[in-house]
């Protein structure tokens, strides 16, 4: 037998899944439902190892040896011998919400179950285990032990706050034995000794190892069960005069009609589009983690192929294929599939934001515009008038072209109104900023007020014909407004709006980039080509020979890797079973029956052309119906009493882990990108505001940021803490102007090397007497006999660092002194 030993993080509880392995195609793993103590545990394994040696009492041939220390279970697969269990090796911590860690998988490890003595070998096996391999785990992947990350956080707290004693009677009819921990808080009921936790099933669209787990999941402990998402999850910190804020982005693909560029297109006959994704930005206050206590904010989105039965032939070897309609469908039946699942999971309105191009020569793109619009025109007519889809088109290839306009200036009005009618989540009442300082815009804002807070209600959904480049840029836009909002909520700004170049919006620019390189990789095969710089048409002219490379490497990727790559995903997906006697992966034409359920079988039932949604959806708009307090959606839940001391729920031992050996610079808040060491200059004496717009010139990234290298990093910033601070604005700005090179240099480098100033240090006041307190008596005539000495005088204007090192004695006195910040003198 394997036996599967898993612990909590303290190490104090323990759970044993024992899996048989004489079983040569059968998966047999017993769960005995048993908490140990780590003594049981150790008890345990001491009397299976002792009862399993070949000689009792010889210590040489251990009858239980480790074979391997993991994070997790990923799942279990089996091709056409016995199973494998894949198992998480190596983890890494990429973002924190509410003090709930979520991990990127780094490295995974595939065992095979079955003994060697009982193994019945294929020929074909193999084959299959390399393609399966070819979803590379490690890139990508992520989970949480604590967080549901399949779900939006407005979905998560809206659970923890349904009411209890409904949650208490619904769900003990339904389940005996509700054993489950969900959150880390939860809600203390009357008695004061009780705490709830609450779990919630996954939404299984964003799960993508749902088809891995399922043959074990009505036979183990849930806690057994860990649903990773695929796509992108990153994390900055806002240091906000230093209250930390932490800016999340996590993009959630879907596992339904998944693949790549050219091979997967529209929609299939389920209403799942392809490249579907869902982006959510989540704000939150570091300084207080809690979920209960805390101020939390998110925005959600969505990208996703245009929903119609379309493809492109790749077979023609050409950079943009013809655009092919498949399918006649006049009653917009795909549409209406899929416009019904965002309705039930949003709510409305769903505001579609088209970029497809409008006009062009030779008919292309228009054909999914002209086609788009008739389904979305056919499927409002029977929509009441306060819940239909709004239809938002803009060709955006044009805009970009024409010199007259700016694309980002158009893309902020549409942002502007998308926002707006949506609104966001916040988990706070109003904050008195805007009452003490009111915005016409705030008033205006939709979504639905409620007295803990503020939910949105309704989604965007923006796509182009690949919806990676154009789409990513416009949803930065609308994400850039909403951020504003979110900031404006918790009253850490006093208008909603955002300007570019501000730390703050180059750092939540970095997060987009990174998320549509990322997201674009995966269904693309490269990064991004167009980004945010271009269509602000300030990128560097390097960027060109960048782009042309990222062209040539999606052109190669679509031409010859993403066959295998799209093999690889339907095998993972559990899309593919293989079978003995039935036709190979690799000898299939195409996946097209796969993918499209209809093909193999008639639907049981087909849904009216005119009543095209689910009529409890309709019933709960603008709410989406997945939050909505009802009988169907409390069986989803399960709920577990615990004791308020049960470490389970210490959320203090659970983020801060006190028994653990742990270093500072390991420590993920300190490693993570930060505002005040990354985006901001360099100069000391500025305003630190990441709000401030700075020069074009002024440096953005440090030297931390281009470092790949964690060791580098972190001896640049214990080097960074000891080194003097460098120059200030005004020393730089006054430096540059006038003076030759070489003086330039020179002082420079003695700036940078000078030493805090040293207070019994003669030579230095007289020379900073000499260069700024003459020019301060001449223009302002300060009469220095008033109690202050110059000494003192030198020395207060040094530790204003207005940079008087610089200054040379040939500066007229009015060019230096209108560098002085006012009230300095005075």
């Amino acid at each position: 037998r394997y036996f599967l030993v898993g612990s909590n993080h303290a190490e104090t509880k323990y759970r044993v899944l024992k899996i048989d392995r004489t079983e040569p195609k059968d998966l047999v793993v017993i769960d005995d439902r048993h908490v140990y103590t780590q003594q049981e545990v150790r008890e345990l394994l001491g009397r299976l190892d002792l009862g399993n040696r070949t000689k009792m009492g010889q210590k040489g041939s251990s009858g239980l040896f480790r074979a391997v220390s993991a994070f997790g279970v990923v799942g279990f697969v089996r091709f056409l011998e016995g199973y494998y269990i894949v198992l998480i090796t190596k983890r890494r911590k990429m973002a924190d919400i509410g003090g709930h860690a979520i991990y990127k998988i780094e490295d995974t490890n595939m065992i095979y179950i079955p003994n060697d003595s009982v193994r019945i070998s294929h020929p074909d096996e193999t084959r299959y285990l390399r393609i399966f391999q070819n979803v590379d785990l490690s890139s990508n992947f992520y989970f949480s032990y604590s967080y549901d990350l399949s779900h939006s956080l407005q979905y998560n707290l809206t659970v923890l706050r349904m009411p209890l004693e409904m949650l208490k009677s619904e769900t003990t009819q339904t389940r005996q034995e509700s054993f489950d921990i969900f959150e880390d808080e939860g809600l203390i009921t009357q008695g004061g000794n009780g705490v709830f936790g609450i779990s919630s099933e996954p939404y299984m669209k964003y799960v993508w190892n749902g088809e891995l787990l399922d043959i074990i999941k009505n036979t183990v402990h849930r806690d057994w069960l860990l649903y990773i998402i695929h796509g992108f999850c990153g994390q900055s910190k806002l240091l906000i005069y230093g209250r930390p804020v932490y800016v999340t982005l996590i993009a959630r693909r879907s596992s339904k009609f998944a693949g790549t560029r050219f091979l997967k297109r529209g929609a299939n006959c389920e209403g799942d589009v392809a490249n579907e994704v869902e982006t959510e930005q989540i704000l939150c206050d570091a300084s207080v983690m809690s979920f209960t206590a805390g101020s939390y904010s998110s925005y959600v989105q969505v990208r996703g192929s245009v929903p119609l039965y379309w493809s492109q032939d790749i077979s023609t070897m050409m950079p943009k294929p013809p655009i092919t309609l498949d399918q006649a469908d006049p009653f917009a039946h795909v549409a209406a599939l899929h416009f019904d699942q965002m309705l039930q999971r949003f709510g409305s309105p769903i505001i579609v934001l088209n970029l497809v191009k409008e006009r062009e020569k030779r008919k292309h793109e228009r054909i999914l515009s002209e086609e788009l619009v008739a389904a979305v025109t056919y499927l409002n007519q029977f929509l009441p008038p306060e819940h239909t889809i709004i239809y938002i088109p803009w060709d955006m290839a044009k805009y970009t072209k024409s010199k007259l306009c700016n694309v980002l200036d158009r893309l902020n009005v549409i942002a502007e109104s998308v926002v707006k009618k949506t609104g966001f989540f916040v988990n706070r009442p109003d904050s008195y900023c805007s009452i003490l300082r009111p915005d016409e815009k705030w008033n205006e804002l939709g979504g639905c007020v409620i007295p803990t807070g503020r939910l949105q209600t309704g989604v965007l959904r923006t796509n182009c014909v690949d919806c990676l480049d154009r789409t990513n840029t416009a949803q930065f836009m609308v994400g850039k407004c909403a951020l504003a909002y979110q900031l404006y909520s918790l009253g850490l700004i006093d208008k909603p709006n955002l300007q570019f170049d501000t730390d703050a919006v180059r750092l939540f620019e970095e997060l987009y980039e990174d998320h549509g390189d990322t997201l674009s990789l995966q269904y693309g095969g490269s990064q991004l080509v167009h980004r945010v710089k271009t269509y602000r048409k300030i990128a560097p002219w390097t960027q060109h020979s960048k782009d042309i490379m990222q062209t040539l490497s999606r052109y190669y990727s679509n031409a010859f890797s993403d066959a295998d790559r799209q093999d690889s995903i339907n095998l993972f997906l559990g899309v593919f079973h293989p079978t003995e006697g039935k036709p190979h992966l690799w000898e299939l034409p195409t996946d097209f029956y796969l993918h499209h359920k209809n093909t193999m079988r008639l639907l049981p039932t087909r849904r009216s052309y005119t009543y095209w949604w689910t009529p409890e959806v309709i019933k709960h708009l603008p709410l989406p119906y997945d939050e909505v307090i009802c009988a169907a959606n409390l069986k989803k839940l399960v709920v577990k009493k615990f004791h308020k001391y049960e470490e389970e729920i210490d959320i203090h031992n659970e983020f801060f882990r006190p028994y653990e050996l742990s270093s500072f610079d390991d420590t993920f808040c300190l490693a993570m990108t930060s505002s005040a060491r990354d985006f901001m200059p360099k100069t000391v004496g500025i305003d630190p505001s990441p709000f401030t717009v700075r020069k074009p010139d002024e440096t953005g990234k440090s030297v931390l940021g281009n470092k790949s290298n964690r060791e580098e990093a972190v001896l640049q910033r214990k080097t960074a803490a000891s080194a003097p601070p460098p120059p200030s604005e005004e020393a730089v700005s006054s430096s540059s102007e006038d003076d030759s090179g070489t003086d330039r240099e020179e002082e420079g480098s003695m700036s940078q090397r000078s030493t805090p100033v040293k207070m019994t240090d003669a030579g230095d006041s007289a020379k900073v007497t000499e260069n700024v307190v003459q020019p301060m008596k001449e223009v302002y005539g300060i009469n220095l006999s008033d109690g202050l000495s110059e000494d003192d005088l030198s020395i207060y204007l040094r530790f204003v660092q207005l940079g008087q090192s610089q200054h040379k004695q040939d500066k007229s006195s009015q060019q230096f002194c209108s560098r002085c910040p006012d009230g300095v003198i005075k």
